[in-house]
């Protein structure tokens, strides 16, 4: 893939999240300065190559789970230079640290993701699931209004949920952050979902999680930085402070 395809693609994968619908070759000419003519033919490549493709006829492009791999790998090469919006950074700490008990801390982090990324919260510590407001997102709207397509999506998300945190037992991903695109799930393969959780250490479990799900279609810049963010600030509020410890019930 050349340099101009790696922009074009990560731009079709963030405009996409922005705007939820096809991203078409007279956008990305404007973004890029060139002819929509080169626009077209580096996305027929990119489309060759499986990272991005076309929805339907006469419609603009949208990532493949192969291309927001693509991305978020892109992403976490950067590493700590991506920093989320100073005021998320702030409501979320102020959230956690405020907490008080440990069940009212956990709760306070995933309400506050939430609000953020507006997809479901989740974290898991021991044999406690926490989980907070289905899904806000266009795709999921979509998926409750009664269509066929739609009850199998809800379906298929139910099921990721009922064996998530089983899962997470088994696999006990070891990484401060994971992601895993689409089919990349273990379970749910074809709800369209993206799960993306932060590991920490917590005094209740060797295996604690936070993270959120959502749609394949994310912004997954910020919504990777917010829950590593997650998980980083509540290891230090329920590990570090003792004036939050305590036997979770």
């Amino acid at each position: 893939m050349t340099d101009r395809q790696k922009q074009i693609l990560c731009s079709i994968v963030e405009q996409y999240a922005e705007v939820a619908s096809p991203v078409g070759s007279s956008l990305l000419a404007k973004v890029f300065n060139v002819s929509s003519a080169t626009i077209r033919a580096e996305m027929a490549e990119l489309e060759r190559l499986g990272f991005i493709m076309q929805p339907h006829t006469s419609a603009g492009r949208v990532p493949t789970d192969k291309g927001y791999r693509f991305y978020v790998n892109s992403i976490a090469e950067i590493g700590d230079e991506l920093l989320p919006e100073r005021g998320a950074q702030r409501a979320l700490a102020a959230r956690v640290q405020h907490g008080g008990l440990p069940e009212r801390t956990i709760r306070n982090a995933v309400d506050t993701l939430v609000e953020l990324t507006h997809n479901l919260g989740i974290a898991t510590i021991g044999n406690q699931l926490y989980m907070s407001n289905l899904f806000n997102q266009p795709e999921f709207a979509q998926a409750s209004s009664g269509g066929p397509g739609g009850i199998i999506k809800v379906q298929q998300v139910a099921q990721l949920l009922d064996n998530l945190e089983p899962w997470l037992r088994e696999a006990a991903p070891n990484q401060p952050l994971s992601v895993y695109i689409g089919r990349e799930n273990p379970i749910g393969r074809s709800a369209g979902c993206s799960l993306i959780i932060s590991r920490f250490r917590s005094p209740y479990s060797n295996a604690s999680y936070i993270g959120v799900l959502g749609p394949t279609r994310q912004n997954y810049k910020d919504v990777m930085n917010l829950v590593g963010r997650a998980g980083q600030t509540l290891e230090e509020v329920l590990y570090d402070d003792p004036t939050v410890r305590g036997r979770l019930t």
